[in-house]
């Protein structure tokens, strides 16, 4: 038993001899992971260029009344509507970031702190669901607040998550009944 033990103690990793080789596959790697994210950098750019027609955002008016409701969480981003994976990138759009979302009679007011703001009047509100994905963003079921408007003669999808998950349907009831109340007296 002992010459066993003897051996396994005799046993040691082989010295590195090739340190060129070893230098020139880590700066090979870090010269691949440089290109691709340079790639995917010049992909998103791209993107906003081709959706470079998209007009700029409206802004919050001066005087928006008083809020119906408020909420704070996060903003998963835009996409067309209906196609959770075509984000849309322009203005910013395209920025995942913490949101404030006030919803007052003359639309839905949304803040991101270090992302462009924008504002959603009501008469371009078309619906708000409850959603569990939008673009590469998947939750619960339910677990998104998604709100579809339009903008530039496009609908656009938009995901929000409030911090308390449990405020959503208050959120597709107001918003809805909102869209119901402008049509009905665009309709008179």
């Amino acid at each position: 038993m002992t010459p066993v033990i003897l051996l396994a103690a005799d046993q040691k990793s082989a010295e590195v001899t090739d340190w060129a080789a070893r230098v020139g596959w880590v700066v090979g790697l870090l010269l691949f992971v440089a290109l691709v994210y340079w790639l995917m950098r010049e992909g998103w750019k791209w993107r906003g260029t081709l959706q470079g027609d998209l007009p700029e955002l409206p802004t919050a008016p001066s005087a928006p009344g008083a809020a119906r409701l408020t909420m704070t969480g996060r903003y998963h981003g835009s996409t067309t509507a209906g196609q959770w994976l075509d984000r849309i990138v322009a203005h910013g759009l395209g920025t995942r970031s913490r949101v404030e979302l006030t919803l007052t009679d003359a639309g839905l007011d949304v803040v991101r702190p270090g992302a462009s703001d924008f504002f959603i009047p009501v008469g371009a509100l078309r619906e708000a669901v409850l959603g569990k994905g939008i673009a590469g963003k998947v939750l619960t079921e339910g677990g998104l607040l998604v709100v579809t408007w339009e903008h530039g003669g496009r609908l656009i999808d938009s995901g929000f998550r409030s911090d308390h998950a449990a405020e959503h349907g208050a959120w597709v009831d107001a918003i809805n009944s909102m869209i119901n109340k402008s049509e009905t007296e665009g309709a008179r």
